[in-house]
């Protein structure tokens, strides 16, 4: 297991304007088992997740994120590949939303020699009752 740093962005679109933008840098752990990649790392209190840790399981083009701990009552597990609809349950601090996700486009580009690179993720995400839009992931090791 590797120490690295990430540069996690996060962005929420309108039509084709950007609405809502998330930026900040953290301290994660990078490894590799079997064919995949993994990142982790702690939520903050910035990112409105504190007591959180995001895991991100990366096989070629399929990724998938869990989020899992005390601040959260359900484990929250995403999973993004191009075309390709997800539904689960979303985690807020008033109760678990029904989720779907439709994923836009992937784009890995992490070197496992180097263990560097950025990954984009362009997804469509609706939260039942709550909320509905695109939405844009970038996580660069730096």
């Amino acid at each position: 297991m590797k120490d690295i740093m990430l540069k996690i962005t996060g962005k929420q679109m309108s039509g084709d304007s950007e609405e809502d933008k998330l930026e900040f840098i953290t301290e994660g752990k990078y490894y590799e088992k079997g064919e995949s990649i993994y990142l982790l790392y702690d939520e903050s209190e910035f990112s409105g997740m504190e007591g959180c840790t995001t895991s991100l399981k990366i096989t070629g083009d399929i990724i998938k994120m869990k989020r899992f701990g005390t601040n959260i009552k359900l484990d929250t597990e995403i999973e993004f590949e191009k075309g390709k609809r997800f539904k689960g349950y979303y985690d807020t601090p008033y109760g678990s939303v029904e989720m779907e996700v439709l994923t836009n486009s992937i784009e890995n580009n992490i070197e496992k020699s180097k263990a560097a690179g950025s990954l984009n993720i362009d997804y469509h995400i609706s939260l039942r009752g709550l909320s509905e839009g695109r939405s844009k992931l970038d996580i660069v090791i730096i």
